[in-house]
C-alpha cells in the first residue's frame, strides 16, 4: 500500500459500542502499526472519554437521540442532526479517511452517511442479535456488514452479511490468573461458590433492588457475593445496608473485570451484546436479566438467543426483584446445571472477532484506494 491507511471509526454511547470499536482499532495497528486511526463520537458521552484513554483521538458531534415524549423537543434534535452533518463532512474532508466502521450510536449516522456520499468505503459492526435502527438505515450504503449473531439476513442485504462475533475486551481474555489467585485479590473466599453480579459500569437499579430486598436471604447462603452496585446507585445502597454482611461484597466499579470473571462460578448480569460475547468467550455460566429501557428491547433478543440453546438462563426485570437471588443461589448449588450453562455458552464463541473485522476494513480500503 503506496498511501499511509486512514480509518475513521464513528458510534458510542455505551460501553457495547466503544469496547468493540476499540478492540477493533487496536487490531488494525496491530496488522498496519503506521495507520492513522480517527475517531467520531457524540459530545457528552462515554466515548469522549474512553476513546482518548485508549490512546486515540476522537471528534465529537452534537447529536442525540429524539424525544418520544416530547416531540416538541425534536426541532433542537433535528438541528443537531443537520449541524453533526455539516461537522462530520468538514472531519471527513481534513482527514480523507480510505474506510469508515460505524458500531451502531447516535455519531455514527451523520458520519457514515457523509463517508458514503462522499465516496468512502463503509463498514458497520452489529453488536446486538436485533439491529439497531442507525445500522438498518445505513445498511444499503455499507460494503460489509459484520453480524455476531445467526439469522441477521432478515435486517440486511444477505451478500454483505458476515457472522463474526463481537470483539471483546482483549484484557478479559489475557489474564493468567487462577480462580483462587482472583479470589483472593478481590477479597473473597475462593473456597466458597462466588457469585458476580454487575448491571454494567453504571449499575442497574433492579439488579440491586434483588439483592437489597434479600439480605436476610444473603447473610444465610454458604456463598461470597461480588456487587457491583454502579456509582449512580452507591450512597443509596450503602444506606440501606447499614451493616457490612460478611459473605456480600458490594463495591462501586471493579476494575479488574478479568479477575472478577476469572473469580466468578456464576454471573448474574444484563443481557448486553459485548457482555454476552465476553460470558462466551470465557465459557462462564450466566443469569441474564434484560434491561426493557433499550431500543427495540434487542437486550431480550440477545438474551433468548442463548436461552434457546441451554447456554444462559432468563429471569424478566419485573420478576428480578422476587426471584432473581434465590435462582442465583440455586444454580449456584446445582454443579451439574453450572457445567451444563458453561459447556452450552463456550460453543457459542466466536474467536479473533476484531481481528478478522480488521482485515475487512483493510480489504474495502485498499480495494478502493488502488
Amino acid at each position: 500500500m503506496s498511501e499511509k491507511l486512514r480509518i475513521i471509526i464513528s458510534g458510542g454511547g455505551t460501553g457495547g459500542h466503544i469496547f468493540p470499536a476499540i478492540a477493533i482499532a487496536n487490531a488494525i495497528k496491530a496488522k498496519v502499526p503506521e495507520a492513522e486511526i480517527l475517531f467520531v463520537g457524540a459530545e457528552g458521552r462515554m466515548e469522549m472519554q474512553r476513546v482518548p484513554a485508549a490512546g486515540y483521538e476522537i471528534k465529537g458531534l452534537p447529536i442525540c437521540g429524539f424525544d418520544r415524549k416530547n416531540y416538541l423537543k425534536n426541532f433542537v434534535v433535528l438541528w443537531k442532526i443537520w449541524k453533526s452533518q455539516r461537522m462530520a463532512k468538514r472531519i471527513i474532508k481534513d482527514f480523507q479517511p480510505m474506510a469508515a466502521v460505524g458500531v451502531g450510536g447516535y455519531a455514527s449516522g451523520p458520519t457514515l452517511n457523509q463517508c458514503a456520499a462522499m465516496g468512502v468505503p463503509c463498514l458497520l459492526q452489529e453488536q446486538n442479535s436485533y439491529a439497531g435502527v442507525t445500522n438498518k438505515l445505513l445498511a444499503k450504503k455499507a460494503k460489509k456488514i459484520c453480524v455476531a449473531y445467526d439469522g441477521m439476513e432478515k435486517f440486511f442485504p444477505k451478500e454483505k452479511v458476515e457472522n463474526l462475533g463481537n470483539p471483546v475486551r482483549q484484557s478479559l481474555l489475557d489474564t493468567t490468573l487462577t480462580r483462587e489467585e482472583a479470589a483472593k485479590i478481590l477479597g473473597l473466599n475462593p473456597d466458597k461458590p462466588i457469585l458476580l453480579i454487575v448491571g454494567g459500569s453504571l449499575g442497574a437499579r433492579t439488579l440491586n433492588e434483588s439483592v437489597l430486598q434479600h439480605l436476610e436471604m444473603v447473610r444465610q447462603a454458604d456463598v461470597e457475593i461480588l456487587w457491583q452496585t454502579g456509582k449512580y446507585y452507591q450512597a443509596e445502597v450503602a444506606q440501606r445496608l447499614a451493616e457490612n454482611i460478611d459473605n456480600l461484597k458490594p463495591t462501586e466499579f471493579i476494575n479488574d473485570m478479568g479477575a472478577a470473571y476469572r473469580a466468578a462460578d456464576l454471573v448474574v448480569a444484563r443481557a448486553g451484546a459485548s457482555s454476552i460475547s465476553e460470558f462466551c468467550l470465557l465459557g462462564k455460566p450466566v443469569i441474564l436479566v434484560p434491561s426493557p429501557n433499550v431500543a427495540e428491547n434487542h437486550q431480550y433478543h440477545n438474551a433468548m438467543a442463548l436461552v434457546e440453546k441451554g447456554a444462559a438462563i432468563y429471569v424478566s426485570d419485573a420478576e428480578a426483584p422476587a426471584t432473581l437471588l434465590r435462582t442465583a443461589l440455586d444454580t449456584l448449588a446445582d454443579k451439574q446445571k453450572l457445567e451444563s450453562l458453561g459447556k452450552n455458552i463456550l460453543t457459542l464463541a466466536k474467536r479473533d472477532s476484531a481481528e478478522k473485522i480488521a482485515d475487512r476494513v483493510i480489504e474495502i480500503a485498499t480495494r478502493n484506494n488502488k
